[in-house]
């Protein structure tokens, strides 16, 4: 990723070669709109001779969101290019809506250029949302996050890229009114929360056969190590020692054998405590309930989940989180063969319950019970579990947003109130107990599918709500949000996304306030 820096210089001075301001967009009463420059894209004209405003109205930029306008410098300054990104109507802006502009700056910087942005100093009070109304600093970071997110590109295993973005650097400047100096602090968390996100983009894009089971937990470990965290690893043996049916069970059919891999972030005079659960099941056949091969093809993204566990456990040093975390990834690679789990086979769970599994491609829950209940063991104040669970969260939600589901109103309230905040879209489902029975086996405790095309998302959480105990709980359903096949034309590429690695970030520094 490209560094991110706060430069405390004039724009005209600015150590880059693109830079960009903002505009809002009004109506001009004949059904167009029309860029309306903040007070910085008006300062930035007065300090480039340039007339802003009647560039863009000769142009016809209407300052909709994500929409960039380039407008020459004619050597006026060190940077050849005047980016103005259009933020949409006024009374819109947000901090999310930053990050999205700012991210399109990003993507249409060009390539290998340093990019410079300026944190707007003119937004409207009280319409910056999600928390952070006003606060210059709620603006550096969004504005941080955006740009960094927006430049990044998944490389590793191109010969040559490009068509990707290339930015080898941003720099973030302060608008008009704004202090650098208040802003240093900010920029250096969005920065941590950007090389987070892209951590866990990264391993969810790396191809299958370079993340099986033993290979990700030692990659894991690594990052683990590196960032402070305590790393323990059960292997096979360890996971058959300790019961763990679920998860040797799904990954029984693969030459590569499943990892529960431990990360416990403790700091001194921790504040509380929380347990992170992370699906991640390395590549997803479907194991014998085969699945056609066209869904298959993003199937490298079914770890996710314990992905986003370890980019936001990734940053709690830098950031100075109080709480003590536990992260738990369930890792195993869904394998068809000889050894494969069957149809209609019983598992033992961790603690004893037990499930008989009528479709193998149902085997997420199965891996996440295990590290629920092994998680709630310990007694932590919350616990919270990310998967790329099931389609059905994508039939009912999409791509965009994710399924919220828990056992307590408290905490869902504040998972909610944490992806607001983030800029990450959750919507809460029920569980309802009238489905419960959905789950009913007649030879085992459960079975792990409930009926035909009847609420598998709720169903699915009503599974792992069996392996929480008492224990405050939160499930998040990243399905369709955690890899698009599209991306956004913001800060979003193609691939996966980082779902729930700020959301987790914003939960975790709200506890350690």
């Amino acid at each position: 990723m490209p560094e991110i820096t706060l430069a405390r210089t004039s724009l005209a001075e600015a150590p880059a070669d693109v830079v960009a301001v903002f505009a809002t967009k009004s109506d001009d009463g004949s059904g167009r709109g029309r860029a309306v420059p903040g007070a910085d894209a008006l300062a930035a004209g007065r300090a480039l001779d340039v007339d802003v405003a009647a560039e863009l109205a000769a142009i016809r930029f209407e300052g909709d969101l994500g929409t960039v306008a380039r407008i020459p410098t004619r050597g006026r300054s060190a940077a050849s290019i005047l980016l103005v990104v259009g933020l949409g109507a006024a009374e819109k802006v947000t901090l999310e809506t930053l990050r999205r502009g700012a991210g399109a700056a990003a993507r249409g910087a060009g390539r290998d250029q340093v990019l410079a942005v300026v944190v707007p100093g003119d937004l409207p009070a009280g319409q910056t949302g999600d928390g952070d109304r006003g606060d210059p600093g709620g603006r550096a970071q969004a504005v941080a996050e955006g740009a960094g997110l927006g430049a990044y590109a998944f490389t590793t295993y191109r010969s040559k890229a490009n068509d990707m973005p290339s930015v080898r650097g941003i720099v973030l400047l302060a608008g008009e009114g704004l202090d650098g100096a208040d802003l240093s602090e900010a920029v250096r968390r969005g920065a941590v929360v950007v090389r987070a996100t892209s951590l866990t983009r990264d391993l969810v894009n790396t191809p299958p056969l370079d993340k099986r089971p033993p290979t990700l937990a030692e990659r894991v470990a690594d990052i683990g190590r590196a960032s402070g965290l305590a790393v323990r690893i059960h292997d096979e043996k360890g996971l058959a020692e300790g019961g763990f049916g679920g998860i040797l069970g799904v990954g029984q059919g693969s030459s590569a054998k499943p990892r529960l891999v431990e990360l416990t972030y403790d700091p001194d005079g921790a504040s509380g405590s929380v347990v992170l659960v992370g699906k991640g099941i390395t590549f997803d056949s479907g194991g014998l309930s085969l699945k056609p091969s066209a869904s298959m093809n993003t199937m490298k993204s079914d770890m996710s989940g314990a992905a986003a566990i370890v980019g936001a456990m990734s940053a709690l040093r830098d950031l100075g989180v109080t709480v003590k975390v536990t992260g738990l990834l369930a890792l195993a690679e869904n394998m068809p063969s000889g050894e494969a789990i069957r149809v209609s086979d019983v598992l033992t769970h961790r603690g004893g319950k037990t499930v008989e599994v009528m479709n193998t491609d149902a085997e997420g829950r199965l891996v996440l019970a295990d590290a629920l209940a092994y998680g709630a063991e310990s007694s932590p104040d919350a616990m919270i579990d990310l998967a790329t669970l099931t389609g059905a969260q994508i039939v009912a939600l999409g791509n965009k947003i994710a399924g919220l589901m828990g056992n307590d109103d408290a905490l869902v309230a504040e998972v909610r109130a944490a992806a607001e905040a983030a800029g990450e879209q959750v919507w809460h489902l029920p569980l309802p107990d009238e489905y419960a029975d959905h789950l009913k086996s007649e030879v085992a405790d459960y079975k792990n599918i409930g009926r035909p095309q009847q609420a598998g998302t709720l169903v699915a959480g009503l599974y792992l709500r069996n392996f929480v105990g008492d224990v405050p709980w939160a499930h998040l359903d990243i399905a369709g949000p955690a890899f698009t096949e599209e991306g956004d034309g913001w800060y979003t590429a193609k691939g996966g996304t980082g779902m729930g690695v700020r959301t987790l970030i914003a939960l975790l520094r709200a506890r350690s306030a």
